[in-house]
């Protein structure tokens, strides 16, 4: 074997996954990445956005939901008590790397009382404790990870891995795109959010068990930040969850970011919008996102191909992405440069073309969106001002779930399937968690 272990993926899962197997005393690990390294990575270029070392996370705000119902579905591998003290290990490693100690959500009666508000209003908030690492700290955070995993794994990027191979039901190694074959006794598939659909490649052509999951597609939605000060003063980022008059679809808040910024991102070369917040830098606005989650059953068995199509459709009318005021929405008319600069609230991202995103979302979605805007205007008067923009699309790219075992290993002997892009976690705590599982399983079968 060229290997003991191969890693598929420097985001969380895989950085989380090599630093456990590297403290276990595992030689010949070697993390393979699609994407640039840390110091190569530009914000500005929308492939850097999600792929490289660090994944997602390099230019997300870096919350940590210390949560075993948020983020994922370890819950369902692990028992509570366990989870959680995963979590709290997964979050001191953080922490030992330099995020810092700004936390919010911790119990108390002003959450209380948002939650009962919410409760009027036909919503359930879903209160957690998170960690916000802030988008200029996360970088800082990457780096001296890699720095801790350096000399102990070998590190290849721009390194893309082809296939997985597989002999007689048991793993052999992986092979490039440039036709070399790497063998290892064991694999690790970690290819974060941006390589959900790789993954799923993987699973066809192995014949794994998958499940696809509800897609998530909506909108990214921005406001002034004094709509929402008084939640997020307390909670930060306020989980919201609605189910929809008109069709009775889940609808929920995601990725709520104080005094952020709207961002852009690039998938299977299809731009979507994201959203993240400084710890230190602030705007006048917060950004988050509205979902609709939506299942499909037979014949249809791909909720990827459904979001990208979605995506691309607004990005064919838009040139990109789009952005429209909530009152063009509901006058049924498009927003135009001119109607724009009517706007109070000052778009933080610019290069968003104004346009009407009735042309993009079937009506079942764009009627489950206004009515949770709705809602949350009960809950917070302003919300749904006709002032408040909307940005498409947002889609989220997990959607096929690899069926695994406790200790995350698949049908096929020695492969591991981990994090956000098989399916298994949502977020970047249970992500990293994931790979620390995958780690100490691989060490505990490997003999250490």
């Amino acid at each position: 074997m060229n290997y003991e272990v191969i890693i598929v993926g420097a985001g969380p899962a895989g950085i989380f996954a090599a630093l456990t197997l590297a403290d276990a005393g595992i030689q010949r690990v070697l993390l393979l990445e699609r994407g640039k390294d840390l110091s190569k990575r530009q914000r500005h270029n929308s492939e850097d956005m999600l792929c490289g070392w660090g994944g997602a996370g390099a230019y997300s705000d870096g919350k940590l939901t210390l949560s075993a119902e948020i983020g994922g579905l370890l819950n369902e591998f692990t028992e509570k008590k366990a989870l959680d003290q995963l979590l709290k290990k997964t979050d001191e490693i953080y922490v030992a790397h330099g995020a810092p100690d700004i936390f919010f959500g911790a119990q108390s009666p002003q959450i209380e009382e948002i939650a009962d508000r919410a409760r009027l209003a036909e919503m359930e908030l879903i209160p957690f404790p998170i960690r916000h690492i802030g988008t200029e700290n996360c970088r800082i955070v990457l780096d001296r990870l890699r720095e801790s995993v350096a000399g102990r794994v070998e590190i290849r990027t721009g390194c893309h891995v082809q296939n997985i191979r597989v002999e007689n039901g048991k793993v052999q190694g992986v092979e490039l795109a440039d036709g070399q074959v790497l063998s290892s006794r064991f694999v690790v598939a970690a290819p974060g959010r941006s390589g959900a659909a790789w993954m799923k490649q993987q699973a066809d052509a192995l014949k794994l068990k998958i499940n696809p999951s509800p897609v998530d597609l909506g909108v990214r939605v921005e406001l002034p930040a004094t709509v929402l000060k008084k939640i997020t003063d307390v909670i930060y980022e306020s989980k919201l969850i609605y189910y929809s008059k008109t069709f009775d679809d889940k609808v929920r808040t995601f990725c709520m970011n104080p005094y952020g910024e709207v961002v852009t991102e690039k998938n299977n070369g299809v731009i979507t919008v994201n959203g993240h917040s400084y710890a230190e830098k602030r705007s006048e606005n917060t950004n988050f996102a509205i979902l609709v989650s939506s299942a499909f059953t037979e014949p249809f068995d791909d909720p990827i191909a459904y979001g990208l199509y979605i995506a691309g459709l607004a990005n064919l009318i838009g040139k990109g992405a789009i952005v429209q005021r909530l009152g063009d929405l509901l006058a049924g008319r498009r927003s135009t440069p001119t109607r724009m600069e009517h706007c109070l609230t000052r778009p933080t991202l610019t290069d968003a073309t104004p346009g009407d995103l009735g042309f993009v979302f079937p009506y079942r979605h764009m009627t489950s969106i206004i009515e949770m805007l709705q809602a949350m205007d009960r809950l917070a008067p302003g919300v749904s001002s006709r002032h408040t923009l909307l940005y498409g699309v947002e889609v989220k790219f997990y959607s096929n779930r690899i069926k695994v075992s406790p200790e995350l290993e698949t049908e096929v002997t020695n492969l591991f399937a981990i994090g956000d892009g098989t399916g298994i976690t949502r977020g970047l705590i249970q992500a990293s968690a994931s790979g620390i599982l995958a780690g100490r399983a691989i060490a505990d079968k490997a003999g250490f």
